[in-house]
């Protein structure tokens, strides 16, 4: 987008004709019209400041699955039955070859094979292998399309969850979301388009921290970031009033500021002036509807027989996969759930099925529960992680005892709902899960895959910073999207 259009679409009428030499001239005001006519509903229902959509979308809506950490696709999804034969024996140079390893297991004298101790069986008409860690997910197999050689460049958590949520290593970029919502605007006046939650997980371990520019919108004006869910106190920081604030306070204390803020934006024409007086208004309608989301009193008890007894405890993987769908049914345009403690460098027998415990029914209960909705069609859902795990044993090894270390040449992830091909497992990895054998997809083609199914064209949403059309896909290497696994 042109910054200077952009800046001009925020101006008031008055400060459009003080500042007539921008040279913009009835084309702006047009557009200044235009805005203002759209503005009540933030441009809700004909697409958002990033131009889009771009096409008819297959999904309204989405919701991200993220297991922070990375899960084992060798213990998982990935069934390698060749490595029982290998146990202990060390990995082919032929193999690695020469691929940096982290600080963790580049010490090793040996890189010792450590075959999945989990039985993996074929379900649903598609015969996908599953293993028996994720029974509820077996159970919607023919609803999954499930990509096998997904890959980035990023060998640190750090890192590599910043990369596949922003579009880059390093920090300062808007991310998925953030994109999202700049791309296509709200669905709902009372509720952001992007929410975010971060429950609570089994291990029995310390988990990678977790960052506020994950949901962040970089570079992009303030509006666009994710909000937080909360489990404890108010749902959403400073929801509740102070004590001694009544609601016609709050309320006389937000004109008063607007007044002032409006005429400042009228002094000096700054659009961030206007982004904080629709941040206010926003925080304002959220204190009757944040309250209302999250009321789960008028759920049926077939709700919670579906999602679990988990899902009646606030902070927990259930109540957050619950509290998603109530969030997408009521105009929450994206939807992402950070699920921690899937590092497992040791003792993965231990906290692996701890792990796949929270998440598997919750996962399977919320593409159900969208499904029998009529939701399903029209929002898409994603789970997996930011890279997967090494078949070499980091630390000691036993039969029933081993840890991985991290891999970001190949793991896996699945896709369900808008859009999506059912039924379907893309790529092939070779028999170690270390190359990709065909197929593969970078974690920009992942990305671009999401913009594709909502209408966006990932090489259209740019926003200009730092002299370059930026893009969720980056701008230096090419994305695709994934069009094997679209209906």
């Amino acid at each position: 987008m042109d910054p200077i259009l952009e800046h001009a679409r925020e101006l008031t009428r008055r400060q459009f004709f003080q500042t007539g030499g921008y040279g913009v001239g009835a084309a702006a005001l047009a557009s200044l019209l235009e805005r203002e006519s759209l503005a009540a509903a933030d441009v809700a229902t004909s697409g958002g400041p990033g131009g889009g959509p771009h096409f008819a979308p297959r999904a309204k809506r989405a919701v991200y699955l993220f297991m922070a950490g990375a899960p084992s696709q060798l213990d998982t999804l990935d069934y390698k039955p060749a490595m029982n034969d290998w146990f202990d024996k060390d990995l082919p140079e032929s193999i690695r070859m020469g691929q940096r390893l982290t600080t963790m297991t580049s010490g090793q004298k040996r890189f010792p094979i450590a075959p999945s101790m989990y039985k993996f069986a074929r379900h649903g008409e598609s015969g996908a292998w599953v293993s028996e860690l994720l029974p509820h997910t077996a159970k919607m197999v023919d609803d999954l399309a499930i990509v096998r050689t997904v890959h980035t460049e990023a060998i640190n958590h750090d890192p590599a969850i910043t990369y596949i949520s922003t579009g880059n290593q390093l920090p300062g970029k808007a991310s998925l979301g953030a994109w999202l919502s700049y791309g296509l605007g709200r669905a709902n006046d009372n509720l952001p388009a992007f929410m975010v939650m971060t429950p609570r997980w089994s291990a029995k371990r310390d988990a990678q921290a977790l960052y506020q520019r994950l949901w962040g919108s970089g570079f992009l004006p303030s509006r666009y970031q994710g909000v937080a869910l909360r489990s404890q106190g108010d749902p959403v920081l400073y929801l509740s009033n102070p004590d001694g604030v009544s609601p016609a306070a709050r309320r006389r204390m937000l004109d008063a500021v607007r007044t002032l803020n409006e005429k400042r934006h009228g002094a000096v024409g700054d659009p961030d002036i206007q982004t904080r007086i629709a941040q206010y208004e926003m925080a304002f309608r959220m204190q009757t509807s944040v309250p209302e989301l999250t009321d789960l009193a008028s759920e049926p008890e077939s709700t919670f027989q579906l999602y679990g007894n988990d899902a009646r405890e606030p902070g927990t993987f259930a109540a957050s996969a619950l509290m998603a769908r109530r969030m997408l049914e009521r105009g929450v345009r994206f939807v992402q759930i950070f699920h921690r403690g899937w590092d497992h460098h040791g003792a993965l027998p231990r906290d692996l099925p701890l792990q796949c415990k929270d998440v598997d029914q919750a996962s399977y209960a919320l593409v159900q529960d969208l499904k029998q909705r009529g939701l399903l069609d029209d929002t898409l859902v994603i789970w997996g992680g930011e890279f997967g795990r090494t078949v070499y044993c980091q630390g000691g090894l036993s039969r029933d005892n081993y840890g991985r270390d991290h891999h970001p040449r190949c793991f896996s992830i699945w896709m369900a709902g808008a859009g999506i091909k059912g039924g379907v497992v893309h790529g092939e990895t070779d028999e170690f899960s270390y190359n990709i054998v065909k197929e593969p997809v970078h974690i920009r083609d992942l990305n671009a895959t999401i913009l594709d199914q909502l209408g966006l064209d990932h090489r259209r949403l740019t926003f200009r910073f730092q002299g370059l059309d930026q893009r969720l896909t980056g701008v230096e290497d090419e994305a695709r999207v994934v069009r094997e696994i679209l209906a």
